[in-house]
């Protein structure tokens, strides 16, 4: 699906999902003989199916937040300047699952459907606003890497959070971590499979916690080489059912600046929340 134009043959896919090439071939069939894939008469390569279609519109029917966004976010993009992105967590990984307006500013190593670790410092704006267990569960991952526990690390981290949930909006910074990360999964991305792209994430994750990620004290007059703001999607309660990002912010910000993009954003989120509350109840069984 991040390659939606190029066809796969048989032995790349084996490669690159890591599958014996008996359980691999059988499973395309089936997937070819429903239309989820459709496979080249000559050269036997597969490229996404028809039905996918029928499976993306079912998708959209369970978070309809994400088709009703699309006009607000892509507004929200031009009027900021950069591009926009929604991500949700899946068990321990947040997973990137759209994007909006101008994206040319975002590395392409940053593809749809991107996995990465849900572990702190990483989807820090999710932990901010979860269940107690989960942010404790999120924190101590983050001491399960080489090194083991550390307790500076874990007071910035709650120091973070606290600051996340008070302000309502998550900062990050540009980081060395990132530039190696992009690095890693963009040259080499015609020959790494699943299991090198999930190596590289959790490297990402080990080396963000030595440097300066979550911004903490934001002053409006000082300005901050920000990455991403990312603000909650609310839907049916307090936890955040996806996440809006403004990605790969290439100039510094004042803090004036932060505020300004994150109050827009948040405006927006909280607009498409009550699109998709109203529109959904119409369509709930009396």
């Amino acid at each position: 699906m991040a390659n939606p134009y190029r066809p796969f043959g048989l032995t790349e896919i084996t490669r690159r999902l890591n599958l014996n090439k008996a359980t691999c071939h059988a499973i395309l069939m089936t997937m070819a003989q429903y239309g989820f894939l459709v496979q080249h008469p000559r050269n036997k390569s597969y490229r996404l199916g028809p039905s996918i279609v029928a499976a993306a519109n079912s998708a959209l029917a369970r978070f309809p937040l994400l088709e009703y966004a699309r006009p607000v976010f892509e507004k929200l993009s031009s009027e900021i300047g950069c591009g926009m992105a929604v991500t949700a967590i899946a068990n321990r990984q947040q997973v990137l699952l759209a994007y909006y307006g101008n994206t040319s500013g975002i590395s392409e190593a940053f593809q749809l459907g991107l996995r990465l670790p849900n572990t702190a410092p990483i989807a820090a704006c999710f932990a901010a606003f979860a269940p107690t267990n989960e942010m404790e569960a999120w924190l101590t991952r983050a001491h399960s890497g080489p090194g083991g526990y550390s307790e500076a690390l874990d007071k910035s981290l709650r120091i973070a959070l606290i600051n996340i949930r008070s302000r309502g909006y998550e900062v990050t910074l540009r980081t060395e971590a990132e530039k190696v990360l992009i690095q890693r999964l963009s040259e080499p991305y015609e020959h790494w499979g699943l299991n090198q792209q999930e190596e590289h994430s959790q490297q990402y994750q080990q080396d963000l916690c030595r440097e300066p990620y979550l911004l903490d004290k934001i002053q409006s007059d000082k300005s901050y080489p920000v990455n991403t703001l990312t603000v909650p999607i609310f839907l049916y309660d307090d936890t955040p059912a996806m996440c809006l990002v403004a990605g790969s912010l290439k100039q510094s910000l004042t803090g004036a600046d932060i505020e300004r993009i994150a109050q827009g954003m948040r405006a927006s989120a909280e607009q498409v929340k009550s699109t998709a509350l109203r529109r959904t109840q119409k369509h709930l069984p009396p």
